[in-house]
C-alpha cells in the first residue's frame, strides 16, 4: 500500500493513498449511475444539467426517486418531502463520523460531512478506527473521488439514454434495487422491522384509498414515527430491540 508520510505527503502521494479504498465504491458508481441516467433523460435533463445536480444533489436513492416520481405525476410537495425525509439518514452518517474529525480544519470536517453518502461513509469509517494515518482529508478525498464517478455516470446516462431508447422499467429496478438494500442492511433490531411494516401498510392503505399522491409521503412519515416510538419504548423498558 503506498505510504501518505504521515499524511503530509504531496497531491499525488495522497491519492495513491486513498484511491484504492476508492475504487470498488467508483467503479459502482459507474455501474448504477448510468440507469439513474437514463431515468433522468426522460423528463429532460441534459447531460451538462445531469452533471451539475449529480454534484450538488449528491444522493442515489433521491435521484433515482425523482423521475420516477415525475414521470408518475406526483405533486411536487410530495416529491420534495419523499426525497429529504429519503435522504435524511445522511445526517446520522455526519454524526458517527464526527468523533474522527476533531483533528481536521472545520471546512476540512464540513466538506466531508456534505460529501458523505452510505458507501463512502462505511469506508471512510473502517478507515479511521483501523488506519491512524487516515485523516480528514483522506476522508474529503474519498468522497470527492466517489462524488466524480457518481456525478460522470449519470451524466453518460443522460447521453445514453438520449441516443437509444431503453425500457423505463428496466432502468427502474436501479432503484427498486437501492431500496432493497438499503431495506435490507437496516433490519437489525424491532424498530426496522416495525418502521418498514408500518410503511408498507400505509402505502398499501393510500393506494387502496386511491390517495396515490400521499402514500409515499405518509408511508415514509408513519414509518419513522412508529420505528422511532418503539425504540424510546424498548429503551424505557417496554420491549428491548
Amino acid at each position: 500500500m503506498a505510504s501518505k508520510e504521515g499524511g503530509n505527503g504531496t497531491v499525488g502521494r495522497r491519492l495513491a493513498y486513498v484511491f484504492p479504498h476508492a475504487l470498488p465504491v467508483v467503479l459502482a458508481y459507474l455501474v448504477i449511475g448510468i440507469p439513474c441516467g437514463v431515468l433522468e433523460a426522460q423528463i429532460g435533463f441534459g447531460p451538462l444539467l445531469a452533471l451539475a445536480f449529480s454534484s450538488t444533489f449528491y444522493t442515489g436513492a433521491g435521484q433515482f426517486m425523482l423521475p420516477q416520481m415525475v414521470l408518475a405525476g406526483m405533486p411536487l410537495p410530495t416529491t420534495i418531502a419523499s426525497i429529504v425525509l429519503v435522504s435524511s439518514r445522511q445526517l446520522l452518517y455526519s454524526a458517527g463520523l464526527a468523533p474522527y474529525l476533531g483533528k481536521g480544519s472545520r471546512l476540512d470536517a464540513f466538506a466531508l460531512a456534505a460529501t458523505v453518502t452510505d458507501e463512502s461513509f462505511g469506508v471512510n469509517l473502517d478507515r479511521f478506527a483501523g488506519d491512524a494515518g487516515w485523516d480528514v482529508r483522506d476522508g474529503l478525498l474519498l468522497n470527492l473521488l466517489c462524488m466524480s464517478a457518481w456525478a460522470l455516470a449519470n451524466a453518460a446516462g443522460v447521453l445514453v439514454g438520449g441516443m437509444v431508447s431503453l425500457p423505463t422499467a428496466l432502468m427502474s429496478f436501479g432503484m427498486t434495487s437501492i431500496f432493497v438494500c438499503l431495506l435490507l442492511g437496516q433490519l437489525h433490531d424491532g424498530s426496522t422491522y416495525v418502521a418498514a411494516l408500518v410503511s408498507a401498510l400505509l402505502v398499501l392503505v393510500c393506494k387502496l384509498a386511491d390517495l396515490q399522491g400521499a402514500a409515499v409521503l405518509l408511508g415514509a412519515a408513519g414509518g419513522v414515527v412508529c420505528g422511532l416510538a418503539w425504540q424510546a419504548w424498548g429503551r424505557s423498558g417496554g420491549i428491548r430491540s
